[in-house]
Order: structure tokens, then C-alpha cells, then sequence
């Protein structure tokens, strides 16, 4: 599948903290890895690619009659990419060298001296080609994604306000698996991703708090980097064992795990941006009825019924990285959702959006009556 990210080129980046990671081989070893995904010839390529920019654009107007959002209106701060596995996986080694920065530099400068750049260097291909693994397994189950942190990072030619990006071979695999219309479901899938991307347009401050958050737990992590090891062993024990017993981890075993207190804390908050982020989209996702998505009804049960048939190693890999817990965000975002929509209808909901205070903590999203009260709705 050939890709059409042309802004995804520019290297992750050359500061000397991101020596810790190689950027560059991380994106070279998941290019590597994966597949290419299922066999198109020239015609269906440019086929699937035209029609998922076409869809694209047609999601938007959706999007903004259901979540009332006059972001909807006006996008054109943010663009919208149809990429192949490799290049969605270079593109995240972008927004992560700008995620990790931070906290990276705070780790080398808390080093120096101790660290010498050999060490650094040797260590930024290790960890490198272990990211590129990892982000080889997720392109290939990734559908989209709004990346808003795009055009900050070193060289970028991404827009101000980000990038969506659809990866074309997965849509293209998951609606061949589910045997439902290619262009019902590219619908479908648009219908969520746009939404993300209304939703950064609609609260210009979340990417950088965001950031923030992000900064801050990974701190946290990075800072305790003396007992990493012994703790990343604990939780790959921990999975372990609870894949003999059945018990799913809350996280994932790794998030699950390695967190102080304070780790905690920055995790609750970041679990519940996310749940409400996923959930939104969702809502909007299954806010669409048959005029819109003829088979919407098929294409839901389907894609609901998916994940039952994962094989072994999936799910281990899957609950290492915490993606069955992304789907818990999914459900319990939605309910938080629907939950004060039914209240306060989807004007009190977009009360969200208006600052960083009034996103719903952890608690709140499993009991949206704290959050209403809290708003005074």
C-alpha cells in the first residue's frame, strides 16, 4: 500500500537528549517488520486512498450537526494524511521524540558526567529497535489516529494544529475480514478520527496540556530509572501469572505496575483525558443511523464481535501494552458521555471543552452525576 504522508519525512529529530532513543532506527526497524498488508494492485490502491480523503471530508459536516461544535466549520489548520503501516509508524517516532523531550533532557542533565555519549548511543539502539517492534505490532491494528503534536517536532512540515491519519491497508483488511461495504465502513471509521480532530479545534489548549501531563508522568518513570528493571520485571511476572489465572491487568502489566503515587495520580488524569477523548468519538461514531451508514447496524456488531477470536499471543502482546484497556476507555468514555448528554443535553456536555478544569478526573468519568454536580448542571 503506498502512502501519501509526504510531511511525515523529516527525521524525529538531533537534540542530544534524543540520543537516549533512536528516533531513526526505531522507524527503520518497524518499517522493517511489518507487513505490507493485504494484496492491492495499482488501480484498488488509488482506489482506497481516494475514496478515504473523499469520506474524509464527507465525516466532517456529521460531526459537527451531532457534537455541535462550530471547530467542525473550519479545519483547514490540520490536515488529513492516507498512509501505509511504515509511515504511520514513522510518524509516531516523530510525536514521541516530542512527547519525551522533556523528560529526557531533565534525565540527561540529572546524568551528567555518568553517561557518556558511547553509552548513550549504544543505549539509543537498544531501546530504538525495541520501540520499532512495538510500533511494527501496532501499525498493523491501528485504523486512524489525530496526531497533534505533528508540527512541533524538528523539521516538520505538518500544519499548526496536527495531522489525522488514516491508514488505508488496516481499513482495508478489517472491511475485507468483516465482509461489510468498503465505503460504509471507511465512513464509519472517518466519523471517529474526524472527531478527534474537532476535538483539539474546539479546545486549542488541550494539546499543550496534554504535553504537560505526558511530561509530567514520564518524569515520574524516566526519573526512577534506577529501579526500571527490577520493576519491569515485576510486571512481566505479573501478566504472567495472570494469564494463568484469567485476571485482565486494570492498565496493561506495564502501566499497571510501574507507577509510584505520584505515577499514579498522572496516570488517573491521562486515563481519564483519554476515556473521555475515545468516548466522544464513539458517541459520534454510533450517533450515525442508516441514512448516513446504511449498514451501520452490521458493521457494529461485527466490529464488536472482532476481538473474540484473538489468538494467544495477541492478547498477551495486546495486555503488555494496555490496548485491551484502551477499550475499556472506549466503553467507559461513552457511558460518561451519554451519561451527561442525557442530562444536560450535548451543549452542557461541550462545557468540556472549554479549559483544562473542566475535564472529568478518573472518578468522574465512572460516575458522570460527580462531574454534572461539579458543573453545576
Amino acid at each position: 500500500m503506498e502512502s501519501t504522508a509526504s510531511d511525515s519525512s523529516a527525521p524525529a529529530t538531533s537534540s542530544p537528549a534524543q540520543a537516549l532513543i533512536n528516533w531513526d532506527l526505531a522507524a527503520s526497524t518497524a518499517a522493517r517488520l511489518v507487513s505490507a498488508g493485504p494484496t492491492l494492485n495499482t488501480g484498488e490502491i488509488n482506489e482506497a486512498v481516494d475514496s478515504l480523503r473523499k469520506l474524509a471530508d464527507a465525516s466532517v459536516p456529521h460531526v459537527h450537526e451531532i457534537t455541535g461544535l462550530d471547530a467542525a466549520k473550519d479545519l483547514r489548520d490540520s490536515s488529513v494524511l492516507v498512509v501505509d503501516r511504515a509511515n504511520w509508524a514513522k510518524a509516531n517516532t516523530q510525536s514521541f521524540a516530542v512527547m519525551l523531550k522533556p523528560a529526557m533532557e531533565k534525565m540527561l542533565a540529572s546524568r551528567r558526567g555518568t553517561l557518556s555519549p558511547a553509552a548513550a548511543s549504544v543505549s539509543g539502539a537498544i531501546t530504538g529497535s525495541q520501540l520499532g517492534a512495538v510500533l511494527a505490532f501496532l501499525s498493523s491494528k491501528v485504523l486512524g489516529q489525530y496526531d497533534p503534536f505533528a508540527a512541533l517536532a524538528e523539521g516538520s512540515k505538518a500544519p499548526a494544529a496536527g495531522r489525522l491519519l488514516l491508514v488505508a491497508p488496516n481499513i482495508v483488511s478489517v472491511e475485507r475480514e468483516l465482509n461489510v461495504t468498503p465505503e460504509d465502513f471507511r465512513l464509519w471509521v472517518c466519523l471517529h478520527e474526524q472527531t478527534h480532530r474537532v476535538q483539539f479545534a474546539a479546545a486549542p489548549w488541550l494539546r499543550h496540556h496534554m504535553l504537560e501531563q505526558i511530561d509530567d508522568l514520564s518524569g515520574h518513570l524516566l526519573g526512577n530509572v534506577d529501579t526500571l528493571m527490577e520493576r519491569a520485571s515485576a510486571a512481566a511476572r505479573s501478566l504472567k501469572d495472570r494469564s494463568v489465572t484469567g485476571d485482565t491487568p486494570g492498565r496493561g502489566a506495564i502501566l499497571d505496575l510501574l507507577q509510584n503515587p505520584e505515577e499514579k495520580a498522572a496516570i488517573s488524569h491521562l486515563t481519564a483525558v483519554m476515556s473521555l477523548l475515545e468516548g466522544h468519538a464513539n458517541v459520534v461514531m454510533d450517533a450515525v443511523d442508516t441514512s448516513i451508514v446504511p449498514s451501520v447496524k452490521t458493521i457494529r456488531q461485527r466490529f464488536t464481535d472482532r476481538g473474540k477470536d484473538r489468538g494467544v499471543m495477541e492478547k498477551f502482546i495486546r495486555n503488555l501494552l494496555g490496548l485491551d484497556a484502551k477499550m475499556r476507555q472506549y466503553s467507559d468514555g461513552a457511558r460518561f458521555v451519554r451519561a451527561v448528554v442525557d442530562v444536560a443535553g450535548m451543549e452542557g456536555f461541550n462545557r468540556v471543552w472549554e479549559s483544562a478544569d473542566h475535564l472529568p478526573t478518573e472518578p468522574e468519568i465512572h460516575d458522570a452525576k460527580l462531574w454534572l454536580n461539579r458543573m453545576g448542571l
